[in-house]
């Protein structure tokens, strides 16, 4: 008999309880997620454990619920660990308050300044300083709504700039974190900002956060449509070589193959891995000054592999996966920041974990909590595997000791009844 794991047996427990709420059959969740009625039973049941992201959020848009009651999340943790959730509180505030007279002592600082605030939020978001990231944003938020409340012209627009790209550092962190209330008001405000900060891109960047959380219900359909209308909008710039522009077009192409492959759309998802390999090149061939990351998008050659990757996982494809994996040029994932190399090799644990290799899985998980141990503790797909992973190894080492034990004549003693 399988050991229930503690965490996946209270997944199982409120999918369940979520389920019977709704007075659904155990059948009718299952024909709605693809799958048979003993498979579900195993999952509400703690023996079988859920890593995949797509399945996840397909059982929870069956059960309307977010995926976060499903996974309990933000996970409980020690008491300084938990001290985000205090930023988090006063963001929430300061974006519910938008349109209202801002709360500001003293003179805003011009927004020349307050980029030089965002180039530092840059460098914590590629470390996935999440917590790091929350902490600084009620203040920068209070400010840059402060500047447009009292700026005109293109200095206003300036600073919806700025609170654009706060919402969008913000949605980035409460996602990791997994505080569902607060990514869906940054994403809100995103919206909002966009349209007033002048900046013909912005626009795009929200409709970027918005795909990220229709994947929460499954919405795979409409996550490609809102890409296509996004990739629509920022066309003609990247036509004219616009250097962000094209970032947008590339980071846009993977949000739209990752929402491919999660509706089982292979081949759609392997057009956009082209599209943004194609973008990719464009962009390598730029010969001009560095580029200031004003929209915050992170986009390279680099990016491209480890999503090519991703979304053969997300396939079910991980032999493909593996071989892109091994096909793959390490310096081009090297040359990505910590966020993006953790969530790679979380996706390389589950690929040799799915292909029977623990040892090389464990070691995978090992690399992704080096480089951005934050984000993979909160990650439920690292938990998922690493858990996976403990499930095996007891397995394994009950079955060694059982057939020991029976040389050594101990199996008349009950221990393993």
């Amino acid at each position: 008999m399988p050991y229930p794991l503690e965490e996946q047996e209270a997944i199982g427990r409120r999918i369940k309880r979520l389920r019977l709420r709704l007075g659904m059959a155990q059948a009718d969740l299952a024909v709605a997620v693809g799958k048979t009625q003993g498979w579900l039973s195993r999952v509400e049941n703690g023996r079988l454990e859920l890593d995949r992201t797509g399945l996840i959020n397909q059982i929870a848009a069956a059960l309307h619920c977010h995926p976060n009651d499903l996974l309990d999340r933000p996970y409980t943790s020690n008491v300084p660990e938990n001290q985000w959730q205090v930023a988090a509180t006063s963001i929430m505030r300061e974006l519910r308050r938008f349109d209202l007279t801002p709360t500001f002592d003293g003179t805003p600082r011009p927004s020349r300044q307050l980029w030089q605030d965002v180039k530092r939020l840059h460098r914590l978001r590629d470390a996935a300083a999440n917590t790091a990231i929350l902490r600084e944003m009620p203040d920068l938020f209070r400010e840059a709504r402060a500047l447009a409340e009292v700026s005109t012209g293109h200095e206003r627009e300036e600073a919806f700039a700025v609170y654009t790209v706060c919402c969008k550092a913000t949605h980035t962190a409460a996602h990791a974190l997994g505080h569902s209330e607060l990514i869906a008001l940054a994403c809100e405000r995103a919206m909002w900002s966009a349209q007033l900060s002048g900046d013909p891109l912005m626009p795009a960047v929200a409709d970027y956060m918005r795909i990220w959380d229709m994947w929460a219900t499954a919405d795979w359909n409409d996550a490609m449509v809102l890409a296509d209308r996004a990739l629509d909008s920022v066309e003609d710039y990247a036509e004219r070589d616009d250097q962000m522009a094209l970032r947008l077009r590339g980071i846009l192409h993977l949000r739209a193959a990752v929402s491919a492959a999660r509706a089982g759309d292979v081949a759609e998802s392997r057009a956009r891995i082209a599209d943004a390999t194609e973008t990719a090149v464009r962009i390598g061939r730029y010969e001009g000054p560095p580029v200031f990351d004003r929209q915050s998008v992170t986009f390279s050659a680099g990016n491209v592999t480890v999503h090519g990757i991703a979304t053969a996982l997300e396939a079910g494809d991980h032999v493909r996966s593996l071989e892109l994996n091994d096909d793959a040029d390490p310096e081009e994932i090297d040359s990505l920041p910590h966020s993006r190399r953790g969530n790679h090799h979380m996706d390389m644990a589950r690929a040799f974990l799915w292909n029977g290799d623990r040892h090389t899985a464990l070691n995978q998980l090992r690399k992704a909590e080096d480089l951005a141990p934050q984000l993979v503790r909160n990650h439920p797909i690292a938990r998922a595997t690493l858990r996976k992973i403990v499930y095996a190894e007891r397995t394994s080492t009950r079955e060694q000791l059982r057939g020991m034990s029976n040389r050594f004549h101990l199996d008349d003693q009950g221990l393993f009844r």
